[in-house]
């Protein structure tokens, strides 16, 4: 899905004063507004708006517990182009479901779940990016985090272009990550504990493979990865290999499926697999916090408090905006 035509767009706009005018004599109607804590409750009948969504990751969560780093994962791909508006959902040959970085992002199925049963029970109340946040909230408490209270009210996008998606690479400098979280309002310490959803997550061999064989264009391993780690590496991520295997971000593999912080203590003892994470903790900026969540035990509530933050990035007013009946397509 690409742009919308201009008259696509003068409609919407319409439509959102004729909803806002509906909303000021109806108080139940679609959530409208600024965020705020539990904004649809009491405003789907006689269903409540979190237990569904939370119903239907249980039961995915219960059935494959890798679900929470997909969705962490589809939560900061969306937010973080754009701002967190579902535009990621959007179908389309040149939507940013086919950009580059995103052709791995999973976990469409569970947010088409939950809008189905929220639009037969409410049609046009809850929207696809409010979904996105109650989803991935309720993945990291299951799996050991917080269950962090969530703000709603957020409209989805009405353009998905892949051109858009400008992501941080695994590979990026602490100086350009620090800037480009800045750009999202977002503070260092923001960025170092946000990345700390790598505590459940995996990557493609490819993505770190220079690092075990050419770092640098050297010919040799890099020396700040641990001899351990790099023999580990190597024995699931062989020189040329034919198939991009996946290793688990959390070295520790009692840990590895657990939002916790020993993520931290990975990188501490020099193995983190991504350039980006062991250069947390070899960065002077970023070094103190890195060994602070790893020596203390308030993480998940630190974490949770980012990943708040995280979903009030560039949030859409209801003139830019819209609450779509089928997260795949604009209405």
């Amino acid at each position: 899905m690409s742009d919308v035509t201009d008259t696509k767009k003068k409609s919407m706009k319409g439509l959102a004063v004729v909803v806002l005018v509906v909303v000021l004599v109806l108080p139940l109607g679609p959530c409208q507004g600024a965020l705020q804590d539990g904004y649809c409750k009491g405003k789907c009948g006689s269903t409540d708006v979190e237990d569904t969504i939370k119903n239907v990751v249980l039961s995915k969560f219960n059935q494959d517990r890798s679900i929470v780093a997909a969705l962490l994962r589809m939560q900061f791909h969306d937010c973080f182009v754009k701002g967190c508006d579902a535009s990621i959902l959007l179908d389309g040959s040149s939507s940013e479901k086919a950009a580059i970085p995103n052709l791995s992002v999973r976990g469409y199925d569970i947010i088409d779940e939950a809008k189905a049963a929220l639009e037969k029970a409410c049609p046009g109340v809850v929207s696809c990016a409010d979904i996105i946040i109650a989803a991935t909230r309720d993945a990291v408490s299951f799996s050991g985090g917080e269950r962090y209270e969530i703000q709603t009210g957020r409209k989805d996008g009405l353009v998905s272009q892949a051109s858009n998606v400008n992501l941080p690479s695994p590979s990026i400098s602490v100086s350009d990550s620090i800037a480009a979280f800045a750009k999202k309002g977002l503070t260092t310490e923001d960025m170092v504990l946000l990345l700390g959803g790598h505590t459940v997550g995996v990557a493609h061999c490819s993505l770190f493979q220079d690092r075990l064989y050419n770092y640098q264009g050297t010919g040799q391993r890099d020396p700040n990865m641990s001899l351990l780690l790099a023999v580990t590496l190597s024995l699931r991520c062989p020189k040329n290999a034919s198939v991009d295997n996946t290793a688990n971000l959390d070295q520790n593999p009692l840990s590895a499926l657990v939002v916790d912080n020993d993520y931290y203590k990975q990188l501490l003892l020099r193995r983190g697999v991504l350039q980006i994470d062991q250069a947390l903790a070899m960065d002077a900026r970023t070094r103190p916090t890195v060994a602070s969540l790893a020596s203390r035990s308030d993480f998940t509530s630190q974490f949770a408090e980012a990943m708040v933050k995280l979903g009030a990035v560039e949030v859409l007013t209801d003139e830019q905006g819209q609450i779509r009946r089928s997260c795949r397509s604009v209405n």
